[in-house]
């Protein structure tokens, strides 16, 4: 059975067919008829149509117990991914969390060793947090492709959007880190406080 299931993680690359979309983050592929079960990150789940073909880069997880498949938007994604998975204590969900996470945010993080960009991800708590900037420093040394882009002026441009004293304020409030992520994104770019980015995102929410 171990074996079987090694060739399929193996085999099965890509997936291309018509979404049915679940509940958040649960989706399936129909591929001519056969329908695969996926779980994608939250960003990816909401750019997705339902009924529209969509192609997905696949990453099938193997254990005893599990046979998983998680979707991603591109193949840096799945690859992103499958790095957080082999780092300690960093599972599935947790992954998938981090990789829901705009990738010029986790560079922020990176430059600025902020670990309270990261706290604000559920799951992940401040001794976690430190940890996993020193995992993401090492991985951005190894391939900066993973991040996309990654000049100070990159960084510079999207910090008010991942103002981290505003998601920690608004976490603070009870709103998950998505929403959070999301309405910071919309709120207007002149607005040069924390106070004000907090207060024009819960005019919103």
């Amino acid at each position: 059975m171990a074996e079987i299931c090694s060739t399929l993680a193996a085999m099965i690359a890509h997936l291309r067919g018509s979404i049915l979309k679940l509940h958040p983050g649960e989706i399936h592929v129909d591929v001519h008829g056969v329908g695969y079960a996926v779980t994608v990150p939250l960003d990816v789940w909401d750019t997705l149509e339902g009924a529209a073909e969509h192609m997905l880069w696949i990453s099938t997880y193997v254990r005893e117990d599990r046979f998983a498949l998680f979707g991603f938007a591109d193949r840096t994604g799945r690859t992103l991914f499958e790095e957080f998975l082999k780092k300690q204590g960093v599972g599935p969900r947790l992954a998938l969390e981090l990789c829901a996470v705009p990738r010029t945010m986790l560079l922020q993080a990176i430059h600025e060793q902020d670990d309270r960009i990261l706290t604000a991800v559920k799951g992940i708590g401040k001794k976690t947090a430190e940890k996993l900037l020193i995992d993401l420093t090492a991985m951005l040394e190894k391939d900066p492709d993973l991040f996309g882009a990654t000049t100070d002026a990159s960084i510079g441009s999207v910090r008010g959007d991942f103002d981290a004293d505003a998601i920690a304020a608004l976490k603070s409030l009870g709103y998950d880190h998505q929403t959070i992520l999301l309405t910071l994104k919309d709120v207007p770019s002149d607005l040069a406080s924390t106070e004000e980015r907090v207060a024009a995102a819960l005019r919103s929410l």
